[in-house]
């Protein structure tokens, strides 16, 4: 029992520092951009240019996971990470601020998906809720130190410290890594899938960089269209490879099974709402209400102390009313409160504020910890790096598609204008955009079956023929 308590304990380490550099980042954006010259929204590049790199690289962690064992792809992934963020703290441009992001992808894209992969080979699907629980639990602890913590370094000492604090973090989990996690890893490793890792990276980098820089004048219109055209012809190329691939780097095979093809695309649709209003947030109320980036921090860790605080609940809450019905119910709160953002102005009180953000917090955090537990509800061991992979660069594709889209709405707005300003209509607009596509996700939940995820709340009994996977679940042979 010791051990599934500190196993997700000493791997949460690693989504710790993940989290809390991501949410000290969004506070902290628009101080960098004034040190930068640069216009807040062309900071969503560091953002995207990170989700993006997490997105390419983590289809290939399953494989170097089994391949090289996950303890040392873990710690490995940890100094990766580390570089990446000695190199932010340094960066004197937006070039070199963007390239740094990509390093810290590239070691994020094997830290948290490795760690999670550790749980799911050495915790029971009956337990597989808690100790989801546990892991998450420190995890928290990363957006509720980071938005006060990024905007009091930003305001009273330099943006740059934000990124020098993950060292002592990440030392810390290479300690515990070596220590206390085994060396998880299969037996036989299949051949890497280098010509679909390949097809899959330029297909989800033109995707996003595309849309990412539409709009700007970094580069021309035509060349951004491009981009898009090219990363919808790589994708649907490696469609096609994926079809006849012995081992594809990413097993579309998955998605015929219902619960987890409804939790990788409803959870999608979900975190563009979700991922984009960590974006606007801090924007709107330092660009928008003229607030310290402190300030502006004490405000939106409401939305972290709300998920901290429903994390003790869910599982109750889920063995109450069954997935099904949580995820269709919750779709529509969670994002209800997303719109409700867009009602906020400088007069709002800050009462208010905080009251609506911690609530809005409540039900997000059910909503993820719903869609994290049914996508793995009938995956078959062999299969589970597989799953994780996949699930994870689902997770973080629909980040960045949310930081874009948000950002595309308020350039759209300064376009139709002819200015470069950030009006305060114009976060309202982006927060009634992204709210409408998180709420979609309750059509795609709505095709599960009452009893979808009975056997991760214990209300199914577990029988001797459910932890047979039908023929297309299995990991290719």
């Amino acid at each position: 029992m010791q051990s599934r308590i500190l196993v997700p304990v000493i791997v949460a380490s690693a989504l710790f520092m993940e989290n809390l550099d991501a949410t000290v980042l969004a506070t902290s954006l628009p101080a960098i951009a004034r040190d930068m010259n640069e216009d807040p929204i062309a900071l969503k590049l560091a953002l995207t240019s990170y989700l993006l790199s997490l997105a390419v690289f983590i289809p290939v962690s399953g494989w170097m996971a089994d391949r090289f064992g996950a303890k040392n792809v873990f710690r490995a992934a940890l100094s990766v990470f580390m570089i990446g963020s000695i190199a932010c703290g340094f960066a004197s441009a937006l070039t070199d601020f963007v390239i740094a992001r990509i390093v810290q992808g590239m070691g994020a894209a094997m830290m948290t998906p490795v760690g999670r992969l550790v749980i799911l080979r050495s915790v029971p699907k009956a337990e597989l809720v808690s100790a989801l629980a546990w892991f998450t639990i420190p995890a928290i602890v990363g957006p509720i130190m980071g938005p006060p913590v990024g905007g009091f370094i930003t305001t009273y000492f330099s943006w740059r410290w934000i990124f020098f604090i993950n060292i002592p973090i990440g030392l810390l989990g290479i300690v515990l890594a070596t220590r206390f996690i085994g060396d998880v890893r299969e037996r036989e490793t299949p051949p890497l899938d280098a010509r679909g890792l390949v097809l899959l990276g330029i297909g989800l980098s033109g995707l996003v960089f595309g849309l990412a820089i539409l709009g700007q004048d970094l580069v021309p219109f035509w060349l951004a269209i491009s981009l898009i055209v090219v990363g919808m012809l790589f994708s649907w190329a490696y469609m096609r490879h994926a079809g006849h691939a012995a081992h594809p780097v990413l097993n579309l095979n998955l998605i015929r099974i219902l619960t987890f093809r409804a939790s990788v695309f409803g959870g999608a649709a979900f975190r563009i709402g979700a991922g984009a209003s960590s974006f606007l947030l801090p924007l709107l109320f330092q660009i928008g209400f003229g607030m310290t980036a402190f300030r502006s921090g004490l405000l939106t860790f409401a939305i972290a102390i709300g998920a901290f605080t429903m994390k003790f609940t869910a599982g109750p809450i889920l063995r109450r009313f069954g997935f099904r019905n949580v995820l269709i119910a919750n779709a529509i709160l969670s994002s209800s409160f997303i719109c409700f953002y867009a009602l906020f102005t400088p007069a709002t009180p800050h009462i208010v504020i905080l009251g609506v953000l911690l609530v809005g917090g409540l039900f997000r955090s059910l909503q993820f910890t719903a869609i994290n537990s049914l996508t793995y509800a009938d995956i078959a061991q062999p299969a589970m790096s597989q799953a994780t992979s996949f699930a994870s660069a689902a997770h973080q594709l629909s980040l960045s598609i949310g930081v874009a889209t948000a950002a595309l709405v308020l350039e759209s707005a300064q376009l139709m204008r002819g200015d470069n300003a950030i009006l305060i209509g114009d976060f309202a607009a982006a927060f009634l955009v992204v709210g409408a596509i998180g709420a979609l996700s309750a059509f795609i939940f709505a095709v599960l079956p009452p009893e979808a995820g009975d056997e991760l709340t214990g209300n199914a009994t577990i029988r001797e023929d459910d932890a047979a996977p039908p023929p297309e679940t299995a990991a290719p042979q």
